[in-house]
C-alpha cells in the first residue's frame, strides 16, 4: 500500500523554522521490499493525529511511517559513503549516473544548496525525491512516543506489543539523530515536540554539544534494547524490524564515533562554539570513552551470539568446487546472502537490484551494457589496500616483490581460479588475498556465480576496450579497470533476461561488531588487551581464508613485531577494517572519524587506461582526479544558508 496521509497540524507547520524545511508530516515514500511488506505501509488518509492513535491498526501504519525514513543505503547512489570517498569513483561528465555524493568526492561540496542535505531532505540525502529529512522522521517518532506512551489512546494495542512499539521508535529517533551527528557534528537534539503556542525562541532550536547529545542518544538506545525482541521469531512479516542485538551494535557504533580522534578532545573544533558561547567540542582527549565503546561492543556481541548471530560460512553450495571458489563465496555471501546469521541488522526497504546492476559487468558479448553497467570502479588504491596472499600488507610483505605495477605476468594453473590460465594481467593482480579475488574483478578475473556450477572457471572478466566488459559504452562505463564483484549475490544471471536476486542491505555485520569491539578495546587497554584484540581480529581473517595476525606478521612482514604495540596493532586494525567492510559504505565515514581524510582524501584518483585497446596501452596508469579536501572545513557538511537565516540560534561549521 502506498498512500499519502494529509494529516494537518498547525505545531508542525509552525516547527518548520527550526530547520528551514517544508514540512509535509507524512508524504507517500514509494517504499518497497525484498521480502516482507511491513514497511510498505503508510496511514491512509487519517485527517487528524487523534484519530491515528484510535486504533492499533493506525498506530503500526504510524509506526512504520518512522521506519520509512531510515536512509536507503543499498542503493549507491544515496549510500553516502560509497562515493563520497577515494574507495569507489565514477564517470565524471556523469553520463552514466547523477551523484551528488560524488560532489563531495570531488571537492564541490557547497553550503547554498548543499548537496547530500539530510537536515532538509535535498540532494539525495538519505532517498529519492528530497522526501527523506531527516528531522521530520524525528519528529514522527517523537508524536508516535508521545501518542503510544499515553495509555489512554490505541485500547486494542496489548502492553507487550506497546513496549516493543515504543522501544523500536526510541531506536529510530536515536539512529536519526546519530547519522545526522556523523555529517554534521553537532546537531538540534529534539528530545520532545514542541506544543503549538510554542514561541519563537522556543522554537528556534540550537546545535548541543557532542558529549550531552551522545549521552541522550546512549540514555534512548538502552531504553529501547530493553523493550525489543532478542530475534523476529515471525519472519513472514518481520524481518528488517529492530532487535536487542540491533540496537545494542548500534549504541556500540554511537559510542565508537564518540571515542575516536575526531570528536573525543578534537582541538580543531575549538571555535566551533554556541551562539552563547557554549564549546559544541569537548577539547580534553578523554581515554575512557575507549573503554565505553568497548563494554557497549562486547556486549552487542555477547547478546547477537546469544541469539544465534555467527559469522557466516557458505555452507548450501550443492556442487562441488575448490576451497579458494568457496572462500570466496564465504566472503561475499556473508553480505548478499538473505537473511544469513551474520546479519545483525538489515533494511528490505532498501533495495540491492540496481546497485548489483552498477556494479556488474557483461560476461559475454550477447550481454547488453544496460543490464550490466559497471559504473561503480573501485579506484587503484582500494586494489592496493588488499593484503598478499600471505595476509599482511603489500607494502611490508618481504617475501614478495610487485614493483612496476604496469609488468605483465602470465597466470598458470596455480592462478586459474582466480584469474584464467594463460591470461596476461598485471603483477598486482597476482598473490593477493581471498578478498581480493572476492570483492573485486579486473581484466583475466574469474567470476564464479552459481550459474557456473562445478565449472568454476567458466565466466572470464576480459576489460580491455574492445572487450564484452570493457568501456565502449558511451553511457555506461567503468573508469578504472576493476569492478565490485562483493556487492552481487552468487545467484546473478544472463539468459533469457537479466536476474539480480535482490537482499535486503545490511545496516549492521557481527563481523563490523568484532572490529568495533578490537579497535576500542586496543584503544582502552593497549598491550594489555591484545590476546583478546586478536582473538577477534583473527575471527575475521579465518573466514577470509588468512592465518591470525601473529602468524602473518611474524613470518611474513618487515616489521614482524608491529602487534606487539598499541600503536601498531591500531594500523592493523584499520587496515583489516578497510578490507573486510570494502565498498559497504563504511571506510568514508571510517577515516573522517580517524581525522585520515587529509591524508588519504588529498591524493590522485587512479586506475587503469580504460580505453586501451591493447596490454600495452591498457595496462597504463592514469589520474582520473586530483582530490581536494580542506581541513578541518571538510570534515563536517555546511548547514544550509537558508537554515541559518530562518533559525538564527544556530552556527555554521568552521570554514564554511
Amino acid at each position: 500500500m502506498k498512500t499519502k496521509n494529509s494529516i494537518v497540524n498547525k505545531s508542525f507547520q509552525k516547527l518548520q523554522k527550526v530547520f528551514g524545511v517544508s514540512m509535509v508530516v507524512l508524504c507517500s515514500l514509494g517504499l518497497e521490499s525484498c521480502d516482507n511488506s511491513f514497511l510498505d505501509v503508510v496511514p491512509d488518509n487519517i485527517s487528524t493525529l487523534d484519530n491515528a492513535f484510535k486504533l492499533r491498526n493506525e498506530a503500526e501504519k504510524y509506526l512504520f511511517t518512522c521506519y520509512a525514513y531510515i536512509p536507503k543505503n543499498g542503493d549507491g547512489i544515496y549510500n553516502i559513503g560509497m562515493l563520497a570517498g577515494d574507495e569507489t569513483w565514477v564517470s565524471a561528465n556523469r553520463a552514466s549516473v547523477t551523484s551528488y555524493a560524488f560532489n563531495i568526492a570531488t571537492g564541490t561540496q557547497r553550503k547554498s544548496n548543499s548537496y547530500m542535505n539530510a537536515w532538509e531532505g535535498n540532494y539525495q540525502a538519505a532517498g529519492p525525491g528530497d522526501r527523506y529529512p531527516l528531522f521530520d522522521g524525528i519528529r514522527h517518532c517523537n508524536v508516535f512516543l508521545e501518542n503510544v506512551e499515553d495509555r489512554t489512546k490505541v485500547p486494542d494495542l496489548a502492553e507487550g506489543e506497546r513496549l516493543r512499539w515504543l522501544a523500536e521508535a526510541k531506536f529510530l529517533k536515536a539512529y536519526y539523530h546519530y547519522y545526522l551527528m556523523r555529517m554534521y557534528g553537532p546537531i538540534p537534539v529534539i528530545r520532545v515536540n514542541l506544543p503549538i503556542d510554542a514561541s519563537n525562541d522556543q522554537i528556534q532550536v540550537a546545535r548541543e554539544p557532542i558529549d550531552s547529545t551522545v549521552d541522550y542518544l546512549v540514555s534512548l538506545l538502552d531504553e529501547a534494547a530493553i523493550g525489543l525482541p532478542p530475534i523476529i521469531a515471525d519472519t513472514q512479516n518481520e524481518l528488517g524490524r529492530i532487535t536487542r542485538p540491533a540496537a545494542l551494535g548500534i549504541k556500540a557504533e554511537l559510542l565508537l564515533m564518540a571515542a575516536s580522534p575526531l570528536f573525543n578532545g578534537n582541538t580543531d573544533m575549538a571555535g566551533l562554539n554556541a551562539k552563547d558561547g557554549t564549546p559544541l567540542f569537548n577539547q580534553v582527549y578523554d581515554a575512557t570513552k575507549w573503554k565505553r565503546a568497548s563494554d557497549a561492543a562486547k556486549e552487542a556481541i555477547d547478546v547477537a551470539e546469544a541469539n544465534g548471530h555467527q559469522i557466516f560460512y557458505k555452507s548450501d553450495v550443492g556442487f562441488t568446487i575448490s576451497q579458494t571458489a568457496k572462500t570466496k563465496l564465504d566472503i561475499t555471501q556473508a553480505v548478499t546472502e538473505r537473511w544469513n546469521d551474520e546479519l545483525i541488522w538489515a533494511n528490505p526497504n532498501s533495495r540491492t537490484y540496481e546497485l548489483q546492476r552498477l556494479c556488474m559487468m557483461p560476461l559475454a558479448t550477447t550481454v547488453n551494457h544496460s543490464q550490466a553497467r559497471k559504473i561503480f570502479s573501485p579506484t587503484l588504491e582500494s586494489a592496493m589496500n588488499f593484503y598478499t596472499k600471505n595476509g599482511v600488507p603489500i607494502e611490508e610483505d618481504k617475501t614478495l616483490t610487485f614493483g612496476d605495477i604496469t609488468e605483465l605476468r602470465e597466470a598458470t594453473a596455480a592462478d586459474k581460479f582466480n584469474i584464467k590460465e594463460g591470461y596476461r594481467t598485471s603483477v598486482i593482480n597476482f598473490d593477493r588475498e581471498p578478498r581480493f579475488y572476492a570483492d573485486l574483478g579486473f581484466d583475466g578475473a574469474i567470476f564464479y556465480k552459481s550459474s557456473s556450477g562445478s565449472d568454476e572457471t567458466k565466466e572470464v572478466i576480459r576489460a580491455k576496450f574492445a572487450d564484452y566488459a570493457g568501456s565502449s559504452d558511451a553511457f555506461d562505463f567503468n573508469v578504472t579497470g576493476y569492478y565490485i564483484k562483493k556487492l552481487i549475490n552468487w545467484e546473478q544471471t544472463f539468459g533469457g533476461g537479466t536476474m539480480y536476486k535482490d537482499y535486503a542491505w545490511p545496516e549492521l555485520r557481527l563481523a563490523d561488531l568484532y572490529l568495533m569491539y578490537a579497535e576500542a578495546l586496543n584503544e582502552a587497554e593497549g598491550t594489555a588487551a591484545t590476546s583478546e584484540v586478536l582473538e577477534y581480529v583473527d575471527a575475521i581473517r579465518t573466514r577470509a581464508g588468512l592465518n591470525g595476525v601473529v602468524d602473518s606478521w611474524t613470518n611474513f612482514s618487515n616489521n614482524p613485531t608491529k602487534y606487539t604495540t598499541k600503536e601498531g596493532m591500531r594500523e592493523i586494525i584499520h587496515r583489516e577494517r578497510s578490507i573486510e567492510m570494502a565498498f559497504e559504505g563504511k571506510n568514508y565515514w571510517d577515516i573522517r572519524r580517524w581525522k585520515k581524510a587529509t591524508q588519504e582524501f588529498n591524493e590522485p584518483v587512479k586506475g587503469w587506461n580504460v580505453f586501451g585497446v591493447s596490454e600495452a596501452s591498457y595496462y597504463q596508469i592514469v589520474t582520473l582526479s586530483q582530490q581536494r579536501f580542506v581541513a578541518p572545513r571538510d570534515y563536517f557538511w555546511p548547514i544550509d544558508e537558508r537554515t541559518l537565516i530562518q533559525n538564527p540560534n544556530l552556527v555554521q561549521n568552521l570554514g564554511w
